[in-house]
């Protein structure tokens, strides 16, 4: 090494010595760092954990709610809509168990209020007062029994027969729709209902509507004088309970409950979600953690099916009855359960399939290139969305939220929930994404698509074709200028290699 290199070198070893002793003489000189400033968060860290403890207590409480919010919006339906009411309890009235238990009651309703051994005991001691021979008094002591036997057999068997016709379920129908509405009337206020509560708790009947039923029956038949009665404004008290008053407050919060705690709840999921900071991972979380409450919720009511029968059976209603009776009861809100635990369970799997776990990313990896395998394929063929694909792509995200929403507004807005319902909405969604990227365009197939449609490339196309075909034909490449160049075997040349020479 030369002098002069020498004496750079240690020039700049003294430098880079006296810029080392600058920086450790900053470092002993510099203020000490407060260990508290230190340790605490950055305010975008606060905000982070902030956001993530909100999103936590937001849907926690949600699915605290969920339950609730389900079994207010299957009594509100009960309570308010007569219609329901009836749809529910009709086809009770085929049910073999329950017949039976309406023929016995109705059985044993007519016998409390029609005395059948006392009234043929009277008949048979009217005819032994007629002055009959000694044998036919006997004869008629013996047929005493069994002419009270015959008449109740009669008795069940005609209500019997009446239960288990067609016309009973008219019947039963008929019944319940004019029960339903005369106790919605009544815990509603309606001035026009034939009962009525006070707030003292008395039960009232109203004359009025039956005054005018009378009025409109007597002018059918042609009495004059109906016309001129009055409308007439009076009640009469058949009962006072201060539980009369309860009922109308629990009626009244039941249907506040059921018609807008089902919305709250859906809004603080939603708000729990858009809150999070990594909203797919959240998503899942709230879609299982529904699942979960449904799955839950149907389990309190296998066990509330146990109770009730336990508790009405065989004291008040035999237990095949009582069965029958809870499970067409409760079948609306069952199946409003299981078509939300089918739902939530899909959202969990579609927003992980979205999500950023590896083997969610090599699924989407494994579709994205089979869609853009089709679509090459397509586009091979002369087959392609033009212009339309292309804006597809660009505002495929607005579509895939409409898509969502639709989806959504369909299962929430279609009365009653149903398993059907929510299975054929999530297929048809899904169909509709899959249209989507297959019709779309994204922007490096076009560029792929462009470029192939260039000069050079339709050079090598045709060059890869005829060496196909030739076989042995002289390839032709393109060189970098774009002049042809010729690719076939060159003969081995015959000067000698300078290498070998000099070996």
């Amino acid at each position: 090494m030369s002098d002069a290199g020498t004496s750079q070198l240690e020039a700049r070893i003294a430098q880079l010595e006296a810029e080392n002793a600058a920086l450790r003489s900053e470092a002993v000189t510099a203020k000490p760092v407060d260990r508290t400033d230190a340790a605490s968060p950055p305010p975008r860290e606060r905000r982070r954990r902030g956001r993530t403890v909100a999103a936590v207590v937001l849907v926690v409480v949600a699915l605290l709610l969920a339950p609730v919010a389900v079994i207010s919006a299957w009594a509100r339906l009960q309570l308010v809509d007569t219609d329901q009411f009836v749809a529910t309890f009709a086809p009770l009235a085929e049910e073999p168990a329950v017949q039976s238990y309406i023929g016995d009651q109705v059985t044993a309703a007519i016998e409390e209020q029609v005395d059948i051994p006392t009234l043929t005991s009277d008949l048979f001691d009217g005819i032994k007062q007629l002055d009959l021979p000694p044998r036919a008094e006997q004869a008629l002591g013996l047929l005493e029994a069994p002419a009270t036997q015959g008449l109740q057999s009669l008795v069940s068997g005609v209500v019997d027969r009446l239960v288990e016709s067609p016309a009973f379920a008219d019947i039963w129908r008929a019944a319940l729709t004019r029960s339903h509405q005369a106790f919605v009337a009544a815990v509603q206020g309606d001035p026009n209902a034939a009962l009525a509560i006070g707030g003292d708790g008395t039960v009232s009947v109203q004359l009025g509507p039956i005054i005018e039923a009378v009025k409109d029956r007597l002018e059918q038949q042609g009495v004059g004088f109906a016309a001129n009665i009055p409308v007439v404004e009076r009640t009469i008290v058949i009962a006072q309970n201060d539980a009369f008053v309860l009922v109308q407050t629990v009626y009244a919060l039941a249907v506040a409950v059921g018609t807008w705690l089902p919305w709250v709840c859906l809004a603080l999921l939603a708000a729990g979600v858009f809150v999070a900071k990594r909203r797919t991972v959240a998503l899942v979380w709230t879609a299982a953690g529904l699942a979960v409450t449904m799955l839950i919720l149907a389990a309190g009511l296998g066990i509330g099916r146990t109770f009730f029968i336990g508790t009405v059976s065989p004291s008040i209603m035999p237990s095949d009855t009582a069965s029958v009776l809870f499970d067409g009861l409760v079948e609306l809100m069952l199946s409003t359960i299981v078509a939300f635990l089918v739902l939530s369970t899909l959202v969990a799997v579609i927003a992980w399939f979205s999500g950023p776990w590896r083997p969610a990313r090599a699924a989407r990896e494994f579709a994205g290139a089979g869609f853009a395998s089709v679509r090459r394929a397509a586009a091979r063929h002369g087959v392609t969305t033009g212009s339309f694909g292309i804006g597809l792509d660009r505002w495929r995200g607005a579509v895939y939220i409409a898509i969502a929403l639709i989806a959504a507004a369909v299962v929430l807005f279609n009365r009653p929930v149903t398993v059907g319902a929510v299975i054929w909405t999530v297929v048809v969604a899904l169909i509709a994404v899959v249209i989507v990227e297959l019709l779309r365009r994204p922007a490096d197939e076009v560029a792929a698509a462009a470029a192939s449609d260039t000069p050079e490339a339709d050079a090598v196309d045709t060059a890869a074709t005829a060496g196909a075909d030739g076989g042995t034909e002289p390839l032709v490449g393109i060189a970098v200028g774009g002049g042809p160049v010729d690719a076939s075997p060159t003969e081995p040349s015959s000067t000698p290699d300078p290498a070998r020479r000099a070996d």
